[in-house]
């Protein structure tokens, strides 16, 4: 193989490892994240349903103070709930007001982790490409695909 060859393959290499599979980690990561999003909405949504299905009116749970360090605490009234909008706000709902903030909510983290899904899927057929590109540039015989 010519050098022209051997330094061409070594820039497709270099430009998969170097860029392409950090962006696919990396998206990969950051969808990850929004399913965590989406997971903890879901069990507040499931948590407020399950109250107004049992009528719960009070209640007596465990609050984490920090460093899980924990605080036994008694809500007198559950009528009304503090929902995490993010950036350290909260903002405090009645049951349905929440019930409607967190399918907002969930609607826009599926369409984030649609968004990352796509992106990766492109950034997994790029790397395909540089694949096939090195494989053509070697002058190997294609894959075949029982």
């Amino acid at each position: 193989m010519d050098i022209f060859r051997q330094e061409k393959v070594q820039r497709f290499e270099e430009f998969v490892d170097r860029r392409l599979k950090p962006d696919l980690v990396k998206a990969i990561a950051e969808r990850d994240k929004v399913f965590e999003k989406q997971k903890t909405f879901s069990d507040l949504r499931r948590n407020i349903e399950n109250l107004e299905k049992n009528s719960v009116t009070s209640l007596r749970t465990l609050v984490n103070l920090g460093s899980e360090v924990y605080v036994q605490a008694d809500v007198p009234d559950t009528s009304r709930i503090f929902v995490d909008i993010g950036l350290g706000f909260h903002v405090e709902f009645t049951w349905s007001e929440a019930l409607k903030y967190i399918s907002a909510r969930e609607e826009q983290l599926a369409e984030q982790i649609e968004e990352y899904t796509h992106l990766i899927a492109s950034i997994k057929a790029q790397i395909k490409m540089v694949c096939e590109g090195i494989r053509e540039l070697l002058q190997l015989p294609a894959e075949r695909l029982y």
